[in-house]
């Protein structure tokens, strides 16, 4: 595959970080569209890997945390944490994972390691967010409490598997539909 232009490489990672800003800062403000906007933010940032555009994609990740940061105001930086600590860095590791894991001996450590990651950044997650979103009031809490890392590591285990299993679904549509621009 051609190596694309640094001009196209910049255009293709602008308009990804234009929408990841779009899609965070419109999942900080409609609190029930937070799943989409994190799921749009996430295919956005797919499009520059397509073209194996890894610097592209992490300026776009960055850029379009920063932007949605200023755009929602600083106010809404913890609904931005969980984009920042998985969801938006996800994508880079998939594609790696496709490009440089071709044994399928080393399949099984490869997703060990990323679901150890995404139950670490849940907990992360939860530690900073239980606090100062009052879930202490909330009458599940003594119960999530209790049985915390039981459900952090195996129904978030469980929750990656199939997480994991469809965007690199999804990382394989979108290299075929980014395979259509020439350049």
């Amino acid at each position: 595959m051609k190596r694309p232009s640094k001009s196209f490489e910049i255009a293709l990672s602008a308009i990804s970080c234009a929408v990841v800003a779009l899609a965070l800062t419109l999942a900080s403000y409609v609190s029930f569209l937070m799943a989409a906007g994190y799921l749009l933010a996430v295919f956005a940032l797919m499009v520059p890997l397509a073209k194996d555009l890894f610097w592209g994609e992490i300026l776009a990740f960055l850029g379009g945390l920063l932007l949605a940061l200023l755009f929602g105001g600083f106010a809404f930086y913890m609904n931005l944490l969980p984009f920042a600590a998985f969801f938006g860095l996800h994508p880079v590791v998939n594609r790696l994972q496709m490009k440089y894991v071709k044994k399928k001996a080393w399949y099984a450590p490869a997703f060990l390691l990323k679901a150890a990651w995404f139950d670490g950044a849940m907990l992360l997650i939860w530690f900073t967010l239980a606090g100062v979103l009052g879930f202490q009031s909330a009458m599940w809490y003594d119960w999530v409490k209790q049985y915390l890392y039981l459900v952090a590591f195996l129904g978030g285990t469980l929750f990656f598997a199939f997480y994991d299993a469809m965007m690199f679904l999804c990382q394989i549509s979108v290299n075929k539909i980014i395979a259509r621009i020439r350049r």
